[in-house]
C-alpha cells in the first residue's frame, strides 16, 4: 500500500529539484572545466549530452519516486517485486543514500568556505583591500585550510543550517526556503552578469563561450562526466524529490526545466567568472585559473577588487555560492532523512538529526584532512592525487558511487520496468508523450553506453572530481 506524503506545489518541485542540481559545481566547476577544454566548443558538447544522458536519466528517476512514493531504497523494492534479480535492486537504492551521505560529509566542509569567505569580503569591502592583502590571498587560504578548529566550525555552520531546514519538512522547510533562494540567487546572478557587461573583457568572454572551434575526445569525455553529474544523478535524490510530486504535475516538462535552469545557470556563471578573467593580463590569467580550481578563493578575490563596485561584488558573488551550495546540501540530507523515515519509520525529526549528526561527525574527519592532520591529510589508497580523507571520499563518491548507481538505474528502468507502466507514469499529468520510443531508446543504449565509457576511463586512470 502507498502511503501518503507530503507534496510539493506544482512551483515547488521545479524550485527544490533545480536547487539540489544547481550548486558549486554550476558556480565554480563548470566555469574551470570549460575555461580548460575550449570554451564554445565544450559548451555544445556539454548541452548535447544533458539531452542525451543527463534528462533520460532524470525522467526514469522522478518517474520511480512519483510511481513509488517512496525513498530510493524502498522506491527499488516497490518496482523490482517482479522483475529478475528481485530484492537484490534495493541495493541501487542504498548505494545513493550513501552517496549522498558521502558527499555531504566533504560537500558542507567546502559549503563552508563560501561562509567564509562571504565574511572576509564584507570585512575587506569595510575596512579597504590592497596589494599587501591581494598578494597573501594564497597563503591565507592554504592556513585556512590547515586550521583545524575554523573548519570544522564552517562545517557546522553549514551542516546546522541544512539540518534546520530539513527538519522543517518539505513545503514548510525545503520548498519555503528554496522558493526564496532560488530567485535571490538568479537575481544577483543577473546583477553580476550586468555589471560583468562593463568590464573589458566582456567581448572576449562571449566570443570564448560561444564560438564553436576543434572538438578533443578529452573535452567529449570531460562533458559527457558532469552533465551527468551536475544533475545529481545517481544518488536518489531525484527519487526523493519525486516523491513529493503530485499526480497532476507533467513529469517531462519539469524535468526540462530543471534541466534549463541549471545550464542557464551554468553558462550565467561564466558570463561573470570569465568576463572577469578576461579582464587581466593574459600572462596573470594563465598562471592563475588554469592553475587550481581553488581561484574562487585564491585569484577572484583579487580581480573583484580591482573592478569599480568591487567593494559590494565581492561579498555579493560569495554570498551567492553559499546559498547554491545550501540548497544542494538539502537535497542530499533529504535522501538519507527519507531513507530513514520510510525504512525505521522514524519522525522527521529524529531522522534529520541523527543523518545530519552522523554526517557531521564523518564531516569533522573531512574538515580535519586539509592540513590540520597529518594521517588525515596524506591517507592516499587511491594514490597522491586523491590524498587525504577529502580527496579519498570525493574520488569514491564522484568516480564509482554516482556513475554505477546511474548506470544500473539507466538499466533497470530501461530494461527491467514495464513499458507500459513507464509510459503511463510519463504521461500522467502531461498527455501523450511523443518522444516515449527517443527517451526509452536513449535510456537503453545511449545512456549506459555512455556511463560505462565514463567508468572505463576512470579504471584507465582518469578521475572526476
Amino acid at each position: 500500500m502507498i502511503k501518503t506524503r507530503d507534496k510539493f506545489s506544482s512551483l515547488g518541485f521545479v524550485v527544490a529539484a533545480a536547487g539540489s542540481a544547481i550548486g558549486l559545481g554550476n558556480i565554480w566547476k563548470f566555469p574551470y572545466i570549460t575555461f580548460a577544454n575550449g570554451g564554445g566548443s565544450f559548451v555544445l558538447i556539454y548541452l548535447i549530452a544533458i539531452a542525451l544522458i543527463g534528462l533520460p536519466i532524470m525522467l526514469a528517476e522522478i518517474l520511480m519516486g512519483r510511481r513509488s512514493q517512496q525513498s530510493p531504497v524502498t522506491a527499488f523494492l516497490y518496482f523490482s517485486k517482479d522483475v529478475a534479480g528481485g530484492k537484490l535492486w534495493s541495493g541501487v537504492g542504498f548505494l545513493g543514500v550513501a552517496a549522498g551521505l558521502v558527499i555531504l560529509s566533504y560537500y558542507s566542509v567546502v559549503a563552508g568556505w563560501t561562509v567564509y569567505y562571504f565574511g572576509k569580503c564584507v570585512q575587506w569591502s569595510v575596512s579597504g583591500f590592497n596589494e599587501t592583502i591581494a598578494s597573501s590571498l594564497g597563503t591565507e587560504f592554504g592556513s585556512f585550510l590547515g586550521n583545524g578548529p575554523m573548519q570544522v566550525l564552517f562545517h557546522a555552520i553549514f551542516m546546522s543550517l541544512t539540518v534546520g531546514i530539513v527538519i522543517s519538512g518539505i513545503k514548510g522547510g525545503i520548498e519555503r526556503v528554496t522558493k526564496l533562494l532560488l530567485p535571490i540567487l538568479m537575481v544577483i546572478l543577473s546583477l553580476l552578469c550586468v555589471v560583468a557587461m562593463f568590464t573589458p573583457g566582456f567581448g572576449e568572454a562571449i566570443r570564448f563561450l560561444f564560438h564553436v572551434g576543434p572538438i578533443h575526445t578529452e573535452a567529449v569525455l570531460e562533458a559527457v562526466g558532469h552533465s551527468f553529474f551536475t544533475l545529481s544523478l545517481g544518488m536518489g535524490a531525484l527519487i526523493t524529490y519525486g516523491s513529493y510530486l503530485g499526480r497532476k504535475q507533467s513529469i517531462p516538462r519539469d524535468a526540462l526545466m530543471i534541466c534549463v535552469l541549471d545550464t542557464v545557470i551554468a553558462l550565467m556563471a561564466c558570463v561573470v567568472m570569465f568576463s572577469i578573467i578576461f579582464s587581466v593580463p593574459e600572462a596573470e590569467r594563465a598562471t592563475t585559473f588554469t592553475k587550481s580550481a581553488t581561484i574562487l578563493f585564491t585569484t577572484l578575490p583579487r580581480m573583484f577588487y580591482s573592478l569599480p563596485g568591487g567593494v559590494i561584488i565581492a561579498p555579493v558573488f560569495y554570498l551567492l555560492v553559499a546559498f547554491a551550495a545550501l540548497t544542494s546540501t538539502i537535497s542530499l540530507l533529504e535522501v538519507v532523512a527519507s531513507f530513514l523515515i520510510d525504512k525505521l519509520g522514524w519522525t522527521r525529526k529524529k531522522a534529520a538529526l541523527i543523518a545530519g549528526g552522523t554526517i557531521f561527525s564523518s564531516g569533522v574527519l573531512v574538515a580535519l584532512s586539509l592540513g590540520a592532520n597529518e594521517t588525515l591529510s596524506t591517507w592516499a589508497p587511491f594514490g597522491e592525487r586523491d590524498a587525504g580523507v577529502f580527496g579519498v571520499l570525493d574520488y569514491f563518491a564522484s568516480n564509482w558511487m554516482l556513475p554505477v548507481g546511474g548506470l544500473l538505474t539507466a538499466v533497470f528502468v530501461g530494461w527491467f520496468l514495464d513499458s507500459k507502466l513507464t509510459r503511463d507514469e510519463l504521461e500522467e499529468g502531461h498527455g501523450m508523450f511523443k518522444l516515449y520510443g527517443l527517451w526509452r531508446f536513449l535510456l537503453r543504449y545511449v545512456c549506459p553506453v555512455a556511463i560505462c565509457w565514463i567508468i572505463i576511463a576512470v579504471i584507465g586512470g582518469r578521475a572526476f572530481n
